[in-house]
């Protein structure tokens, strides 16, 4: 009899124990959910800043207001106040019921028509739609730039020429875009499958990014030498210097020795 009592108050123990997890459990779930759902004050454009307009400016013409959301819904690096900028422009065009956030101000340059970061330059590409990401690539945006040689040469110890085949590479692993200048359209002669030659018209962009002097001279190399890609970061995105790849590494089948 006494060994049942004990067996039946462990039981009840253990059920207890096991009820006491799960309201804890829920009990977090909610916890969590309501903070998610919490309000919190951030500061957002109520008109559009333009490319290079001070705070103190865009504060005066009213384009800057705070606002409540929740908390699930902050950008991250979202501002609360303007002190940390007061003293900065935009570096990009900032829309209309977008939270404010630090990256997309900076320090007016030299020149009035780019706003340069400190100790940087600005180094201007032209680029196809295509090279720039269809077109979504703007001033306040980060990229990735490649560089692809269509038929580069390596010299042999020897002396000899050794043809590579083409090839790309990262240039610069992460830049920022300081500016879209104006489209224009030129005219590309391809060949076409008949053996005759087809004229398409191609919109081209140039694209301003911000550069040390050393990533200056790798880009300007890079744009003289081989046909350069834009990619389009975020904050999350990897992007690291390595070998790059040689068309053999895309097609292996082409450069394997025929079997005997």
């Amino acid at each position: 009899m006494a060994r049942r009592s004990v067996l039946l108050l462990v039981a009840a123990l253990i059920a207890l124990a096991g009820t006491a997890m799960i309201v804890l459990y829920v009990q977090g779930i909610d916890a969590r959910a309501t903070k998610d759902q919490e309000l919190v004050e951030v500061l957002v454009a109520t008109e559009t800043i333009e490319t290079g307009e001070s705070v103190s400016e865009a504060q005066e013409a009213g384009k800057i207001d705070t606002a409540e959301i929740r908390r699930a819904d902050v950008v991250e690096g979202s501002l609360s106040s303007t002190s940390s900028i007061s003293d900065l422009v935009a570096i990009g065009t900032i829309y209309s019921g977008e939270q404010l956030i630090a990256k997309k101000f900076g320090s007016l340059g030299d020149t009035q028509t780019l706003v340069i970061p400190d100790d940087m330059m600005a180094v201007s590409v032209e680029l196809t739609d295509f090279e720039r990401v269809a077109g979504f690539v703007n001033p306040g945006n980060e990229v990735a730039i490649f560089a692809t040689a269509l038929d580069p040469i390596r010299l042999l110890p020897d002396g000899k020429e050794q043809k590579l085949g083409s090839y790309t590479r990262i240039v610069l692993t992460r830049s920022l875009v300081l500016g879209v200048g104006t489209t224009s359209v030129t005219s590309r002669t391809t060949q076409a499958e008949d053996g005759g030659t087809e004229t398409e018209e191609v919109a081209r962009t140039i694209l301003s990014v911000a550069v040390t002097q050393e990533q200056a001279e790798k880009l300007i190399q890079a744009d003289r030498t081989s046909e350069l890609n834009f990619a389009l970061l975020t904050d999350d995105s990897a992007s690291e210097d390595n070998e790059g790849a040689y068309l053999r590494d895309v097609y292996p089948e082409l450069f394997r020795s025929p079997q005997p």
